[in-house]
């Protein structure tokens, strides 16, 4: 049981990563990105080749961040020239770009037979709880460390020209500013940290294949930050744990309602889900942190 909390708590925490590179572009910018998870798999298929190269892990972690932010910035050139709703489409289709690359580039990723051994972090304490306690930690410090950043982020100049251009983005050009640059360094900055969060998941689960890196990843972070509180770190944090809750208590559905398959119980938990979050757009559409900025 001590295992079992200890994996759900480092998936949790990778998702926390991925819903505050979410929050800082949607909740804080406003900027309407479908194609998350493909920043995401970019930082986990840069630590894994990078491992694979003989490098050592913190290179790879690095190199994930990085490659991810680089990879946002064409992306955000793009979106200078795009309405909102279109840029969503179109970094959706990115992510699925993502996936096709890693699929059909065998010569590199090694297509869908995916990259297996992947080094653990913490090695050297085996496979158990203690090896998993220690990655939990180090989760759980680098996402201190980014939602104190996001803080200070907020709090400067930079944080409340970015808020600007969220709520009034021709206000912040009358008064000539330009906001395209504003928006490409925070689409950056959101791909860095999702990029790590890649990193952090390729490295605990030791294996990686492009059906891990599915659209459904980002709408599951959407729904996150949607029931957390749009635009609010502690709404990231919330609606993480919201979501994890419905996607790992509906397992033990199984028990109440034996007569439903395993097949079919993926349908139930998925539409669990779905259903907290008409809820809460209905009775809370502010979210369960309270009162967020909204467009």
């Amino acid at each position: 049981m001590e295992a079992y909390l200890v994996a759900i708590g480092i998936i949790s925490a990778i998702y926390v990563l991925l819903a505050l590179g979410l929050t800082l572009q949607y909740g804080m910018t406003g900027i309407i990105n479908f194609g998350h998870v493909g920043f995401f798999a970019i930082g986990a298929y840069a630590t894994a080749l990078f491992a694979e190269a003989g490098w050592p892990l913190p290179v790879g972690f690095v190199a994930a961040a990085l490659l991810a932010a680089l990879a946002a910035w064409p992306l955000g050139m793009i979106s200078l020239r795009l309405r909102e709703d279109y840029f969503a489409i179109v970094s959706l289709g990115f992510s699925e770009i993502v996936r096709l690359v890693v699929t059909s580039e065998k010569w590199l990723t090694n297509g869908v037979q995916g990259i297996p051994g992947i080094p653990k972090l913490f090695g050297g304490l085996g496979v158990g709880i203690a090896n998993g306690a220690a990655v939990l930690a180090l989760l759980v410090l680098v996402n201190l460390v980014a939602i104190l950043a996001m803080r200070r982020i907020v709090a400067s100049p930079f944080g409340r020209m970015i808020e600007a251009i969220r709520d009034n983005e021709e206000a912040v050009k009358a008064l000539g500013k330009d906001p395209a640059r504003f928006k490409v360094q925070v689409l950056m900055l959101g791909a860095a940290l999702a990029g790590l969060s890649g990193a952090f998941y390729a490295h605990y689960i030791g294996y990686i294949s492009p059906d891990q890196f599915v659209p459904l990843v980002t709408f599951q972070i959407w729904m996150a930050i949607i029931m957390g509180g749009v635009g609010r770190v502690s709404g990231a944090l919330a609606g993480t744990l919201i979501l994890m809750l419905f996607l790992e208590g509906s397992r033990f559905l199984r028990d109440i309602l034996p007569f439903i398959s395993e097949v079919e119980m993926a349908s139930v938990r998925l539409g669990l889900v779905g259903l907290a979050l008409i809820l809460f757009t209905i009775y809370r559409p502010q979210g369960l942190m309270g009162e967020a900025r909204r467009r």
